[in-house]
């Protein structure tokens, strides 16, 4: 393996050493113990989880190339995947808030269980019920978890400054160490032990089955809106009222939507982008080196979210811009490095340069998370948290099925161009909530909801 790589990844490893070990009483937030442990907790489980969400990541693709299916196949499958979490989300998003969030975690471990069965077989309708499966169960991982922990946190009367360190504690873990792990054990177990391409779906089988035992046996239920009397349309209707009547939280759907969706078409691209002319590349160690920078920026963010003159709408901004800066590099190399169309060989100098910006892209992506974590605690209304964070998800997931579908009919540095616009849009729109965010909102958004229902309709 080139030196490049080592650098690189003993870089990032050094800068994250630095920032962990050089922590004061500035950067560290003062806890209880009960907090502590019911922190601890959830960190526990939420590892378990993202270990059986990035165990299955990269070998989806190459499962059902050895089963023998092409390109336009594998991608039906992928959009199907999107496609459910669009059509679904939302719906098992509002049954999460009425039902129980604790239930619908364990819905999420029962559904990814499932799905991972399906892999072990050939047929095709089989898989595609897997993919279905796969995306419900990733609307409750990216609501259901979070819509628990917010809603836990604050009923045990803990201070809202502490959700700030589980979230990026939460990340560090779940998106950096959990990753790193989950590749380094999938590849012991198709690679050195030869057990086959399904078996990390065992493996991811076994950890979320594992977790799931875990939220039976330790967690408590909690509710968004328990009425009984209230519908799912009703639901629906009020989510809709709430991000209507409040720009903030229309805002932070409008960030949340362009910058998850220029993340992943960021992971389709990566691997085109750095070996345009098939240059041979470690994709592991590669993938890796993206999770130890997505650590470096949640350690980043760590430090931020604990001073109090740091905000998160303010610095955000300035993370939107960088992104964007970041993924101008491979447009920016096709203008000023000499092009090559030798096959094979190593990594281009335009390779190295992207490869930069792309770890620089990770960083931004590893302050993201705990970010707008917080911000959503602040603004989405209890109520209805796992309904109008499964809708901010219904733009993205149309984004990412159109960027799959049309992946081969544009070329790569048109496809990362507008991705980088989608996250100069998200800069904007973030410097925007900066001036609203403290303004108060002019109407009570349930109040508004009731208004709602109890208009006459007007024929």
């Amino acid at each position: 393996m080139e030196l490049f790589f080592y650098l690189v990844f003993g870089g990032l490893a050094a800068v994250v050493a630095v920032l962990e070990l050089s922590k004061n009483n500035k950067d560290r937030i003062n806890t209880s113990s009960l907090f502590n442990s019911f922190k601890n907790n959830y960190l526990l489980i939420y590892s378990l989880m993202m270990a059986g969400d990035w165990l299955q990541g990269p070998y989806v693709y190459y499962l059902y190339s050895t089963y023998g299916y092409g390109k336009g196949e594998i991608g039906q499958l992928f959009i199907a995947g999107f496609g459910s979490s669009m059509l679904f989300g939302t719906i098992v998003g509002s049954l999460a808030d009425k039902q129980g969030r604790k239930r619908a975690c364990v819905t999420y471990c029962i559904t990814y269980i499932a799905s991972c069965i399906t892999k072990h077989s050939p047929q095709y309708r089989v898989l595609m019920l897997g993919r279905t499966l796969g995306g419900i169960a990733t609307s409750l991982l990216f609501s259901a978890f979070e819509s628990w922990l917010v809603a836990e946190h604050f009923k045990r009367g803990f201070d809202q400054q502490w959700l700030s360190l589980t979230f990026s504690k939460a990340i560090f873990l779940g998106n950096g160490l959990v990753a790193i792990f989950s590749g380094l054990l999938g590849n012991v177990l198709v690679d050195t032990l030869a057990l086959g391409p399904v078996a990390p779906f065992d493996a991811a089988a076994g950890f979320l089955t594992i977790g799931m035992i875990v939220i039976l046996s330790t967690w408590t239920e909690n509710y968004g809106d328990a009425s009984e009397n209230k519908s799912l349309l009703a639901q629906f209707r009020g989510a809709a009222v709430a991000i209507a009547s409040d720009e903030k939280i229309a805002l932070l759907g409008a960030i949340q939507s362009p910058f998850e969706g220029s993340m992943y078409t960021f992971v389709f691209l990566w691997t085109p982008a750095l070996s345009p002319n098939d240059e041979e590349i470690p994709h592991g160690f590669i993938f890796a080196t993206f999770m130890l920078s997505s650590m470096l920026g949640s350690s980043l963010a760590s430090k931020l979210m604990a001073r109090s003159s740091f905000r998160v709408e303010s610095y955000m901004q300035i993370v939107f811009a960088v992104s964007s800066a970041s993924l101008l590099l491979p447009i920016l190399t096709t203008f000023f490095a000499v092009p090559t169309k030798a096959t094979g060989g190593s990594l281009s100098f335009a390779g190295c340069i992207q490869l930069l910006g792309f770890c620089t892209f990770e960083s931004c992506v590893g302050i993201f998370w705990p970010s707008i974590m917080k911000m959503r605690s602040q603004y989405i209304p209890e109520e209805a948290r796992s309904t109008i964070m499964n809708f901010f998800r219904i733009p993205l997931n149309i984004f990412v099925c159109v960027v799959l579908y049309n992946v081969d009919a544009f070329p790569i540095t048109v496809m990362f161009g507008m991705c980088s616009i989608f996250l100069f849009m998200a800069s904007i729109l973030q410097r925007r909530l900066l001036v609203i965010a403290d303004k108060p909102k002019t109407e009570d958004w349930q109040l508004k909801e009731r208004d709602t229902e109890s208009e006459p309709l007007n024929l």
